[in-house]
């Protein structure tokens, strides 16, 4: 049905003829697509004498209800009458004569604010209609005469009016055929049907929503079990070779004063790792090969290295019990602050601001200190560059072993151990294995062979596998080439109970797998149980129970797989406990199927 609500008196008040039919009824009764008027309703309406109503049919069948209201006082007798009826409207018509321009002053001042109101913002299409010719004339100044009353309403008033109301503007010289069939009839059918559009589009959709609301839904999938979280561990490869400075394990040379009073011990390979001037006063460098002649020069001031005859070889092949090489420091305040030195270096010699107090306190002289420090400063100097103060600070002279011990990793250079493995041999340095795997540091310092044996053997691992162990232990980092290849170092790591690069390649392990999509997975040949099986043969608990909960996630997949019958009842039993998509979805989801094929309907899902 269409509602339409009609205000306003299109009859001239001060005109003779009283008669004259009404804009709505004239159009009922004339337009060709009108039907079935109800005439026992055209009179005032029983309790409410101020508006009429109509009933009719309109497009064949749909109901056209017409409020007729020609006098405004409804505003003002019964708000909530008027209020309803606009509530109620699909079209608002507003209809003035254009010869009385009172009553169009008092509809624009006193009647168009409450219509406004009523409205409330709705999007009803509202339609103003200016009926009549107007009647030229000088309207009289007389206040007592009302000859003013017929003065003319202008267009300009009529579509200013429009404006404020977002409304229509129709001018209606008179209310024959064309004026009411055309013109009016044409503007108002078309709002009748963009309205029976709209409740077609919103039926349409309350309909839809109640069918959704009564369709069976598909079974919601749940997100899997999230994963257990691996925390890797912070480094101590500082704190490592720094411990190996103050427990004096495997010191190979020992720094003197010109008076032989006192000894401090070190390592030669943790020195050159830092500094040019020590590889050659060890002679890993050859005077030739130094592009600083300063350094050289350094060098011969400020140390002297004592040759000894050297030992002869046991028959084991081995320098049983040789004493640290002899260095006489000829200056005597850096000989002093050589500990604080020391420690410098082998706590990563970047806390140069720590080094510069200490100094200072043992000191107490700011010449002498500044002397100390400017020894430092080209003892670790890179060759032809020149280390200024502010080069030396922490943020800018960070040197740290795991670079530069890295010159030293499978090189016989200062090498005191060498290991034997599968046919081939492995140097390496006692102070680094020492200081970086305490399992080397109890087996070379205690009461077992190898303690006193130059070659080592080594078994249960691969020569890849124990070079990648060694690469860490001097360089703190690894970097597996394969899932397999993490997994053999992990159970080298494990051996030598290494903690920490195990952790590594657990995190390596399962990073790999995260980003391996569904299809490779399926066809891998990896084996995932058996991955399984050796991280908890070698005690690690976090990948193991990862691995647990990685292949009860893809239960599709893995249960496909022959390598699922070696789960024990224990594994296969938290799998399936912990399977995704669970059993209860997979139940539903067959129902769900069952449902959808009995209603011969198309899934939207599936």
């Amino acid at each position: 049905s269409v509602n339409i609500v009609a205000f306003g008196n299109e009859r001239d008040g001060f005109s003779e003829d009283n008669q004259q039919p009404s804009l709505i009824w004239t159009y009922l009764g004339r337009s060709a697509l009108i039907s079935h008027i109800d005439s026992s309703l055209s009179a005032s309406h029983v309790g409410n004498p101020v508006f009429t109503e109509y009933q009719a049919c309109v497009f064949g069948n749909v109901k056209l209800v017409v409020h007729d209201c020609p006098v405004w006082g409804i505003f003002d007798s019964d708000w909530y009458t008027s209020c309803r009826l606009i509530g109620g409207a699909d079209i608002i018509v507003i209809k003035y004569s254009v010869n009385d321009k009172t009553s169009f002053q008092e509809l624009k001042d006193s009647y168009v604010p409450m219509v406004k109101k009523a409205l409330n913002h709705c999007s009803v299409p509202v339609i103003i209609s200016a009926i009549g010719a107007r009647k030229n004339g000088v309207p009289c100044t007389c206040p007592l005469c009302t000859s003013d009353r017929r003065s003319c309403v202008t267009t300009s008033e009529g579509v200013q009016l429009a404006k404020e109301l977002g409304a229509t503007y129709l001018e209606l010289h008179t209310l024959n055929d064309f004026y009411i069939q055309k013109y009016f009839g044409g503007v108002l059918e078309y709002f009748m049907i963009q309205s029976l559009n709209q409740k077609s589009s919103e039926k349409m959709k309350k309909r839809k929503k109640t069918q959704k609301c009564h369709r069976v839904q598909p079974p919601q999938l749940e997100q899997p079990e999230k994963m257990p979280i691996l925390k890797g561990e912070a480094s101590h490869y500082n704190a490592d070779l720094h411990n190996l400075l103050c427990c004096c394990q495997c010191t190979d040379v020992a720094f003197y004063p010109e008076d032989l009073s006192t000894a401090v011990e070190a390592h030669k390979v943790i020195l050159c790792s830092v500094s040019q001037l020590f590889m050659l006063l060890f002679g890993v460098k050859s005077p030739s090969d130094a592009h600083d002649a300063s350094i050289m020069q350094l060098a011969q001031s400020l140390f002297v290295v004592e040759v000894e005859d050297p030992f002869p070889l046991s028959p084991r092949g081995v320098q049983p019990c040789v004493p640290p090489v002899r260095v006489v420091v000829k200056d005597s305040v850096f000989c002093s602050c050589l500990p604080d030195i020391l420690h410098f270096i082998y706590s990563g010699a970047f806390q140069w601001e720590r080094l510069e107090e200490d100094i200072k306190k043992k000191l107490k002289d700011p010449e002498k200190t500044e002397h100390v420090l400017e020894k430092v400063k080209c003892i670790l100097k890179t060759p032809g560059k020149l280390n200024t103060v502010k080069d030396c600070r922490s943020h800018q002279i960070k040197r740290l072993y795991n670079t530069s011990l890295r010159l030293f990793f499978n090189t016989p250079v200062l090498a005191d151990v060498i290991f034997k493995i599968q046919g081939a041999t492995v140097p390496a340095h006692r102070a680094v294995l020492v200081a970086r795997c305490e399992v080397m540091a109890a087996m070379f310092n205690g009461n077992y062979l190898e303690a006193n044996s130059l070659l080592v053997p080594v078994y249960g691992v691969s020569k890849d596998t124990f070079l990648s162990f060694l690469e860490y232990l001097y360089t703190d980092s690894c970097c597996p080439a394969s899932i397999l290849q993490a997994m053999s170092l992990l159970i080298c790591a494990e051996m030598y109970q290494v903690m920490r690069l195990q952790h590594i390649c657990e995190l390596y392990i399962i990073t790999q797998l995260q980003s391996m999509p569904s299809r490779e997975l399926a066809s891998t040949s990896l084996s995932i149980v058996s991955l399984l099986k050796k991280a908890k043969f070698h005690n690690s608990d976090c990948l193991s129970t990862w691995l647990l909960h990685f292949i009860a996630t893809n239960y599709l997949i893995f249960s496909q797989k022959p390598e699922f019958q070696e789960l024990s009842v224990e594994e296969r039993n938290f799998v399936e406990m912990h399977r995704w998509p669970s059993n209860c979805y997979l139940k539903q989801l067959a129902d769900y199927r069952n449902y959808i094929h009995s209603q011969k309907c198309h899934c939207t899902v599936m």
